[in-house]
């Protein structure tokens, strides 16, 4: 079966619209790639010249001090008051297992009975290692923790993204 002229004709007219819409449809997605392609470029220009500079200027005024006044604070302060307690602490275990301290204490004791018949403290037995140790590790976890975020936030210029006014275009390698 043929087709009539009324209907070929209709055909022909609708294949031409289909090929208009499509050459259309090519046509706006060029246009959309090219304004995705400038807005990518002026977003990346932007960043560089208004955001990079805001970023290092907060880093530089309030990050950089804080992490320096808490390394501080832990190398100065909290290490040296750990480290002696520590130091503290075992001198005072060594001293109660020596039996010359444990015999000045029977005669210190012997002589307070006679004069007012006081009653020493009780010694404890043994005194828990494991705190003073997890004291010390606590304060070796947190001093990491601390270097590692230094490490995370110092300021590296290396890392910058350089300015386009520095570097040619040519060097970029930009298409137009």
């Amino acid at each position: 079966m043929a087709l009539s002229r009324k209907r070929q004709k209709e055909l022909k007219r609708l294949r031409r619209s289909a090929e208009d819409l499509w050459q259309e449809q090519r046509e706006a997605i060029d246009h959309a790639s090219t304004v995705l392609r400038e807005a990518r470029r002026q977003a990346g220009n932007y960043a560089r010249e208004e955001v990079g500079p805001r970023v290092r200027s907060a880093y530089d005024d309030r990050i950089r001090p804080a992490v320096a006044s808490a390394r501080h604070g832990i190398s100065h302060d909290m290490l040296p008051a750990v480290s002696g307690a520590v130091g503290s602490a075992l001198a005072v275990l060594e001293a109660t297992r020596d039996p010359r301290v444990r015999d000045v204490v029977r005669k210190a004791a012997s002589v307070t009975d006679r004069i007012g018949k006081v009653t020493p403290l009780p010694v404890k037995k043994k005194t828990p290692v494991g705190r003073y140790i997890a004291l010390g590790i606590g304060a070796v976890a947190v001093a990491g923790v601390l270097y590692a975020a230094w490490q995370t936030l110092r300021a590296d210029d290396d890392l910058w993204i350089e300015d386009l006014g520095e570097v040619g275009a040519a060097d970029i390698g930009e298409d137009d």
